[in-house]
């Protein structure tokens, strides 16, 4: 077993890549309003920002900031998960151990996090979870997804709403150049 330490700092801001242990599914998209009604539980019972999100069809990308004095993402990611996959029908394959431990079958067990250093470390993850739907060849349009923070980002000033739409632009998120 490897020695798996996640940074933890009070208050602060991260990154996470959340999957599904089936890779070719497109639960999460078609279960967008479970999830986000989990998330928005979630939130009543323990308080976040949510910077950035994104939504595909079987992995997801966020920015949270965590209130001051609060270091616990991986509670709620814990609260997220169990909760989501609670509430739907027993259907996914499952190893030996789930079935012993009473686990389900939805998620990849371990969710990458990466604590945000500074201002062009946020800009770059943020940038990064809006082009995503492009990136994975879901639309030509990031404003044509429906399951992203990129509509509100737009709404407030942050992104022209053709953002990323020609190929200079595209080489600055993939590259991280400007």
């Amino acid at each position: 077993m490897s020695d798996y330490r996640r940074a933890r700092v009070p208050g602060a801001t991260y990154f996470f890549t959340v999957n599904l242990r089936d890779r070719s599914s497109d639960l999460l998209v078609r279960e967008i309003d479970l999830l986000r009604a989990t998330v928005r539980a979630t939130k009543a019972r323990h308080p976040f920002h949510i910077d950035a999100w994104v939504v595909l069809p079987e992995h997801m990308h966020c920015l949270w900031t965590l209130p001051e004095g609060d270091a616990d993402f991986a509670l709620r990611w814990k609260v997220i998960k169990f909760a989501f996959a609670k509430r739907l029908p027993p259907t996914e394959s499952r190893t030996a151990t789930q079935r012993t431990r009473g686990e389900r079958g939805i998620w990849q067990r371990r969710y990458w996090e990466h604590l945000i250093r500074d201002e062009l470390d946020y800009q770059r993850h943020f940038d990064y979870i809006h082009f995503n739907p492009k990136k994975h060849g879901h639309v030509e349009q990031l404003v044509d997804w429906p399951y992203s923070s990129f509509h509100h980002a737009v709404r407030s000033g942050i992104y022209p709403p053709g953002w990323c739409g020609s190929a200079v632009d595209t080489r600055r998120i993939v590259t991280g150049t400007n």
